[in-house]
C-alpha cells in the first residue's frame, strides 16, 4: 500500500455535489444509519453507538490516501451543502476491474431522482476516471425503490443469489445487476 497526499474527489451535477467522506460527515452518517427506514434492506447493523459510525467513516477515509484505492465513500449533498446522503464503489481485483455500487438517502429526499441522478454520475466517474470494465450492484429481492434506480442507470438483472444478505437475523434473497463499459457508453 503506497501512501500519498489524498486527492479529494468532488463529483457535480446542477443539484449535486458527491464528494469524498470526511470527519464532518459523521454526525450526519449517524443519523443516517440510525434511522430504520434507511436500514431495512442494509447488512449494516443500526449503530449502537457513535463509535461504530466512527469506525465506518473511518475507513472510507483511510482508503483516500491509498494507491490503488479499494474503496470510494461519497457524501451526497444538495447545491446548498445540505447532506442527503451517502454513496460509493468498492473496487474488486484488479486485474477484474469491476466495482459493486451502493447508495442510501434520507427518506426525506426519497422520490426525487437525487439517487439516479448520483448513480448515474458515479457510473460516469467508475468507467472514465477508473477505467473499469463492469460495476455490479446487488439488491434485496424486496427494495424496489433501489430496483427500479438501478434498471434507470442501465443495469441489467443478471441473476438472483438465494439466502445471501442477513438483514436483522434473516436471510434475504439478493437480485445481482450490472452494467458493463461498452453498455453505458452505448446508453449515455
Amino acid at each position: 500500500m503506497v501512501t500519498n497526499m489524498p486527492e479529494i474527489i468532488t463529483l457535480r451535477t446542477d443539484r449535486l455535489i458527491i464528494t469524498d467522506l470526511n470527519y464532518g460527515d459523521l454526525d450526519f452518517i449517524h443519523v443516517l444509519h440510525l434511522n430504520p427506514e434507511v436500514q431495512k434492506y442494509a447488512t449494516l447493523d443500526i449503530p449502537e453507538s457513535i463509535d461504530e459510525s466512527k469506525d465506518y467513516l473511518r475507513k472510507y477515509m483511510e482508503q483516500q490516501s491509498c494507491s490503488p484505492r479499494k474503496e470510494y465513500g461519497f457524501s451526497i449533498s444538495l447545491v446548498n451543502q445540505e447532506p442527503i446522503g451517502l454513496i460509493g464503489l468498492s473496487n474488486g481485483l484488479n486485474k477484474f476491474k469491476n466495482a459493486e455500487l451502493w447508495f442510501k438517502l434520507h427518506p426525506g429526499y426519497w422520490g426525487k431522482g437525487y439517487i439516479t441522478e448520483a448513480a448515474l454520475l458515479l457510473l460516469k466517474f467508475g468507467f472514465e476516471r477508473l477505467l473499469l470494465h463492469r460495476i455490479e450492484a446487488g439488491v434485496a429481492t424486496e427494495n424496489i425503490a433501489s430496483i427500479r434506480v438501478l434498471e434507470k442507470i442501465g443495469m441489467q438483472k443478471e441473476g438472483i443469489r438465494r439466502k445471501i444478505l442477513p438483514i436483522r437475523g434473516e436471510w434475504k434473497d439478493n437480485f445481482h445487476y450490472a452494467v458493463l463499459e461498452d453498455d453505458f457508453i452505448q446508453i449515455h
